[in-house]
């Protein structure tokens, strides 16, 4: 367990020259020598492990002091040991209490099935990538940002505090995360990054990543799967950019919360954000299950976004939800120093798409290493027309299918 340290550096005046702090200290030896110039004075020279948002790091801390008693320990002490290290993601934490990974998910932390060539995911990312690059553009290039490569360990505030979900939310259970220790976690959606993009200048980008949740693992669910998040933010002179009259028009007004807006934004600029939404999002539907696929749009409540919305199709006779977004909640925009704009945000997972749109029976075939599986996608780039195949007969559906289930069966093996 970790404690803080106080450190008083004195000469043998007994002057006070400085006191160091230093919290979430792990000590890992110590070692006391008699000075060689005054028989009375000591040298302490201690090594500590410190938690830092780089992983761990090594500290070394030097004290002189008249008397072993002026190095001040608070806290309790626990035996001196070189703490449990965890590696994720290429970079080395501390186990605590809150510690819950399994060997198995931090083997999924490597995987990236986003990024491997010939894999559904990858395909089915590329497909929407491709259609914002194609359809979004200014001057002739691309204004979307795309960031699939972030690293999935984040903080708890990253991940909630950063997105307004109360601390007393059942999303934040340790039951329903993976953390690493109290300090991080893998995250349990793209939009833990959205602060950050935002904060950093960017007014449009796309993230992608595995996202990992304490699920139940069926056909349709698994621990581990992946999302891709879109936000674009809009100024004044933009949204209103083809409107006659551009100097009545505003994005903020000192009024009420309405089923519609948020109390802070206007009706008129409301209205153009949602309707921009909500023909971006169709458009990408369009791309992917063609032009003749029917949407319809559902009211719906998220922390972050208000007004929110669930986008479902109509394919295969059936009505499917596609995903999530709404308008942005303005107090996420000005903590991230974007107080003059407005902004939408969608999020929607892949596995989802891909099993609507590939016709693949069980979340649990992205996972294959077989050849059966994995030769379908091999060098295609078009998504269109692509139906996965379960062999010449069940047999290998089955099979395939019958191992996996053994291999995942348990969710706390997770």
């Amino acid at each position: 367990m970790p404690y803080s340290i106080q450190l008083k550096r004195l000469f043998s005046t007994g002057e006070k020259v400085a006191i160091l702090s230093f919290k979430n200290i792990f000590p890992l030896e110590t070692n006391t020598t008699t000075c060689t110039y005054c028989c009375s004075q000591h040298v302490s020279k201690r090594k500590y492990y410190k938690q830092t948002a780089f992983g761990i790091q090594k500290l070394t801390v030097r004290s002189i002091y008249n008397n072993p008693a002026q190095l001040q320990v608070s806290g309790k002490k626990e035996p001196e040991k070189t703490p449990q290290i965890l590696h994720v993601a290429e970079r080395e934490y501390f186990h605590d209490e809150w510690t819950n990974l399994s060997p198995k998910i931090l083997d999924a932390v490597e995987k990236k099935l986003h990024l491997r060539n010939d894999h559904p995911i990858s395909l089915m990312k590329e497909v929407i990538v491709q259609h914002f690059y194609k359809n979004y553009t200014r001057g002739g290039n691309p204004i979307f940002a795309v960031f699939d490569n972030l690293s999935p360990v984040v903080t708890p505030e990253q991940n909630f505090d950063q997105l307004l979900i109360p601390s007393d939310h059942v999303s934040r259970r340790k039951s329903d995360n993976y953390y690493i220790n109290k300090s991080y976690m893998l995250r349990a959606h793209t939009s833990a990054h959205e602060h950050d993009l935002i904060k950093s200048g960017l007014n449009a980008f796309i993230t992608v990543g595995d996202v990992y949740r304490r699920d139940t693992i069926d056909s349709t669910h698994f621990p581990v799967f992946h999302q891709l998040e879109g936000v674009r933010l809009f100024n004044a002179e933009q949204l209103f950019a083809t409107s006659d009259d551009k100097t009545s028009l505003s994005l903020f007004e000192k009024g009420e919360k309405l089923h519609e807006k948020q109390a802070c934004h206007t009706m008129e600029a409301a209205k153009l954000v949602e309707y921009n939404l909500k023909k971006s999002i169709e458009s990408c539907m369009l791309e992917l299950f063609g032009k003749d696929v029917q949407c319809r749009w559902i009211d719906a409540y998220f922390p972050f976004t208000h007004p929110s919305f669930e986008l479902e199709i109509k394919y295969n006779g059936e009505w499917v939800e596609m995903l999530g977004c709404g308008i942005l909640q303005q107090e996420i925009l000005n903590k991230a120093g974007a107080q003059h704009h407005m902004a939408w945000a969608f999020g929607l997972g892949l596995e989802r798409l891909a099993m609507k749109l590939f016709d693949i029976p069980d979340i649990r075939y992205f996972w294959s290493n077989d050849e059966a599986v994995l030769s379908q996608f091999r060098g295609l780039s078009d998504a269109k027309n692509i139906k996965f195949k379960d062999g010449p007969d069940k047999l290998l559906f089955q099979s395939i299918l019958s191992a996996y289930i053994q291999t995942f069966k348990q969710i706390r093996s997770f």
